[in-house]
């Protein structure tokens, strides 16, 4: 192997060594702060069962993807599948593969519009196609030979 090459695996190794460490390091703080927000309401609620506090996930900022990103992740999700999908199914696979919090119902409407906007532009360019679902819902497929 050239030494180029070497120098720039060691290069990257130690980059990626470095990111671990400060990740670690970081984590390590939020488990520290957590337990003393735990310890703070045993004292002023000990009658709270702290651990049944459910974790606020993470949310997304409102232009979370990046140009074209939905309409990919959209039509990956559709050829994995072998049946059409619902929006709403999309959105909430989506949300799975991005691990973004699933029960969050405000966020699967959000998504789920994304979704379909994304799907509609998807038709109009002949990559997708809808047809009658169960009740007023549309179920999608990717147009065969995409």
């Amino acid at each position: 192997m050239t030494d180029y090459m070497i120098n720039g695996l060691v290069k990257r190794r130690a980059e990626l060594a470095g990111q671990i460490a400060a990740t670690h390091e970081t984590l390590s703080q939020l488990v520290k702060d957590l337990g003393a927000i735990d310890d703070a309401l045993r004292v002023v609620a000990p009658d709270m069962e702290v651990e049944a506090i459910r974790p606020k996930m993470f949310r997304p900022p409102e232009d979370w993807a990046n140009r074209g990103q939905m309409s990919r992740l959209v039509l990956s999700i559709l050829r994995q599948s072998r049946e059409p999908l619902t929006t709403r199914e999309i959105a909430a696979q989506m949300m799975l593969e991005r691990a973004l919090d699933a029960e969050d119902t405000k966020l699967l409407g959000l998504m789920t519009k994304r979704v379909g906007a994304a799907l509609r532009v998807q038709r109009d360019k002949g990559r997708a196609e809808a047809m009658d679902g169960p009740g007023n819902y549309l179920l999608w497929r990717v147009v065969s030979g995409i």
